[in-house]
């Protein structure tokens, strides 16, 4: 027990220095298009993780899923699932988004290059990826305060519990449905919305 505890004060210590460190606060950069309506996640244009724009617009028709990940997580090893699910539906208009946060104990502390190159070599990860962000409190970013709020998405308020929860967009860029961080991106449900 005593071990334990010490293992994770350990890690969150370590954790809190390397975020300290690395410089990178979380991106709060959105702009949105008012072209289209305010339940659409067409409206949003956001960082990606080289620091380019990434206009959400340009994925209409695409159904998205949109994914809070951490690198230093129990959940981390969805990468692979995702990477599987994206390399499967990429070509029939499926868009995963993987967004950076460190929201859950430090689990993403790292830069957004940092990041980057942990995904491209320890899953292989070719999905689009963000710039690190904060996906709930004060500082949460418009992206995800448009997907956990029932007002602005206009079918449901949810709040991020973990990392690796997941959002689907349908292909007119509205709110279909939360999946728990838990649960398999590959269940049965997904693939059918996926392929409906």
């Amino acid at each position: 027990m005593k071990n334990n505890l010490l293992a994770l004060i350990t890690t969150l210590v370590v954790s809190a220095i390397l975020n300290a460190c690395s410089g990178q606060k979380p991106s709060e950069y959105a702009k949105l298009n008012n072209n289209f309506p305010m339940n659409s996640i067409h409206q949003f244009t956001v960082e990606d993780i080289e620091g380019n724009l990434f206009d959400f617009s340009a994925l209409e028709g695409k159904k998205i899923i949109i994914v809070n990940v951490a690198s230093y997580c129990g959940l981390t090893p969805q990468y692979k699932d995702l990477q599987e699910l994206y390399d499967k539906y990429k070509d029939k208009n499926l868009v995963i988004v993987g967004f950076p946060a460190n929201n859950f104990l430090s689990q993403e502390p790292g830069s957004n290059e940092s990041i980057q190159t942990f995904c491209s070599a320890k899953y292989g990860v070719t999905f689009p990826m963000m710039a690190k962000i904060s996906v709930k409190g004060n500082k949460q970013h418009p992206i995800y305060t448009w997907l956990t709020s029932e007002e602005q998405n206009g079918v449901e308020s949810t709040s991020v519990g973990w990392n690796f929860q997941k959002y689907l967009i349908n292909g007119d860029g509205t709110y279909h449905a939360m999946i728990d961080p838990r649960a398999s991106i590959l269940d049965e449900e997904v693939i059918q919305w996926i392929e409906n």
